[in-house]
C-alpha cells in the first residue's frame, strides 16, 4: 500500500530553511528503500542538462556513501546493455534515476524506463524521486498497467501532486516522498574560481518543451546588466548523445568516446579557455575520487563531474539569478545564491518549491515575469537585513 512520510517527520518550512536539512529529509526518505548491498544504477543522463547530471551524481552519492550499497552497473538509455547487466549483477535490484521524466512529456525516458520495470520482475525496483506528468489518458493507463504488474517496486515522488497521482494510479507500487536526490549534494559542492567579481543578473531560461511563453522581459531589465541563457551546454551545442550505431554496442561506445574527446578539448576548453584553471582544480583538488572510482565506468561518472563545474562557473559570475529550471533553483540553493524561481510549463517547480524550499531566505517564487521586479525587490531587503544583523553580532 502506498505511504508517505508520518506527521511526526512531515518537513515544515521553519525547518527546511537549509540545503543541509533537505538533505537530511531525503536521508529519512531513502532510506525506508536501501536496496542492498550491490544495486545497478541505470538512466544516466545521455545528454548535457547539468540539472540530470546533479541528480545522477547525487544518486550516486548516496548510494555509494550514505546507504553503502555498490553500484556495479551504469547505463544510460541508449548504451543499455541486458549482457552487460547480468555479468556485473546477476542478481540484485535495479534503482531508475530521478528527475522530471516520468510521464509522456519526454517519452522516449518514459519508454526506457516501462521496459525495465516490464522485462525484471525478478528483482527488485526502485525509481528515485521524480515529478509525474502526464498528458494522455491513454500513456497513464499503459504506465499503470505495466508498474502494477510489478512485485516489488518503490516509486519515490518529490511533490503532493505527484504523489497523489502515484497513490491512485499505482495502488500495487510502494509509493514514497522525498526531496531531489541532488540534495545529496549538499556538502559536496562549493564555488569555483573563476577570473572577475560577480556581477548582474543572470535570466536562467529554458527553451525546451516545458518553457513558458512570457510576455516582454523589459519591465525588469531596466537599470542594470542582464544576461539571458539556458544550460550553457545548450547554449554551445555541446555534443554528447547518437543515435544508436550499426555494428553494436561496441561500435557506439567508441563514437560516444570520440564524441566526449571533441568536446572536452574543442568545445570546453578551446571555446572557454578561461575556465581551463578553474576546471582542472575541481578535477584534481575537489573531486571526491573514492565515490567515483568505486563505480562501474568511472570516466563517465567523472565527465558528469566536470558538467557540474560548468553549471557552478556560469551562475558564480552573477549576483542574482532568475531561473525556470528546478535545478536552476537547487542549484542556486546548494550555493547559497540569491535567486527568484519562476514556474515551467506544469506543476513541477510550483509544487517542488512550496513542499521543500519555500524557506530558504535565498530564494523568492514568483508566479510570473511580471512579478519578478517585486521579487527581486524582496531579496535586496533581505540582503540588506542580513548584512545589518551581521555587523550588529
Amino acid at each position: 500500500m502506498p505511504s508517505i512520510l508520518s506527521p511526526k517527520y512531515s518537513p515544515t518550512f521553519k525547518e527546511l530553511d537549509t540545503a543541509a536539512d533537505i538533505k537530511q529529509r531525503l536521508y529519512y526518505a531513502l532510506r525506508q528503500a536501501v536496496p542492498g548491498q550491490r544495486c545497478a544504477l541505470l538512466h544516466c543522463p545521455s545528454y548535457p542538462n547539468f540539472g540530470d547530471h546533479l541528480i545522477w551524481l547525487g544518486s550516486l552519492f548516496y548510494l555509494q556513501s550514505a546507504a553503502n550499497c555498490q553500484v556495479v552497473y551504469t547505463a544510460s538509455d541508449i548504451d543499455f546493455s541486458k549482457a552487460e547487466l547480468e555479468r556485473h549483477l546477476p542478481e540484485g535490484p535495479i534503482v531508475l534515476l530521478g528527475g522530471g521524466s516520468f510521464g509522456d512529456l519526454w517519452y522516449s525516458q518514459q519508454q526506457f524506463r516501462e521496459q525495465i520495470i516490464e522485462r525484471y520482475h525478478d528483482r527488485p525496483i526502485v525509481i528515485l524521486p521524480q515529478t509525474i506528468y502526464f498528458r494522455s489518458p491513454d500513456a497513464l493507463t499503459q504506465a499503470r498497467r505495466i508498474l502494477n504488474s510489478h512485485p516489488n517496486l518503490t516509486l519515490f515522488v518529490r511533490d503532493r501532486i505527484s504523489y497523489r497521482l502515484a497513490c491512485q494510479a499505482f495502488n500495487h507500487c510502494r509509493v514514497l516522498m522525498a526531496p531531489d536526490a541532488a540534495f545529496e549534494l549538499a556538502d559536496v559542492l562549493r564555488d569555483v574560481p573563476i577570473t572577475k567579481a560577480p556581477k548582474g543578473l543572470l535570466y536562467h531560461r529554458r527553451r525546451d518543451l516545458e518553457r513558458q511563453c512570457w510576455p516582454s522581459l523589459e519591465s525588469w531589465q531596466r537599470g542594470g546588466e542582464i544576461t539571458v541563457s539556458d544550460w550553457l551546454s545548450y547554449e554551445n551545442r555541446w555534443l554528447y548523445d547518437v543515435p544508436q550505431a550499426k555494428g553494436g554496442i561496441e561500435v557506439l561506445k567508441k563514437r560516444l568516446r570520440l564524441r566526449g574527446l571533441v568536446r572536452a578539448v574543442w568545445q570546453r576548453r578551446l571555446q572557454r579557455p578561461h575556465e581551463w584553471r578553474s576546471l582542472h582544480q575541481w578535477e584534481t583538488q575537489y573531486c571526491p575520487h573514492h565515490l567515483l572510482q568505486g563505480v562501474n565506468n568511472p570516466a563517465r561518472q567523472r565527465q558528469s563531474w566536470s558538467y557540474i563545474h560548468s553549471a557552478i562557473y556560469q551562475f558564480c559570475q552573477y549576483e542574482t539569478i532568475v531561473t525556470d529550471r528546478l535545478h536552476g533553483h537547487i542549484l542556486c540553493t546548494l550555493l547559497n545564491i540569491p535567486h527568484v524561481f519562476l514556474p515551467n510549463s506544469y506543476h513541477k517547480n510550483a509544487s517542488f518549491y512550496r513542499h521543500w524550499t519555500a524557506a530558504v531566505p535565498s530564494s523568492v517564487f514568483a508566479e510570473t515575469v511580471e512579478a519578478v521586479p517585486e521579487a527581486l525587490a524582496q531579496l535586496n531587503a533581505a540582503q540588506r537585513e542580513s548584512d545589518q544583523g551581521g555587523k550588529g553580532g
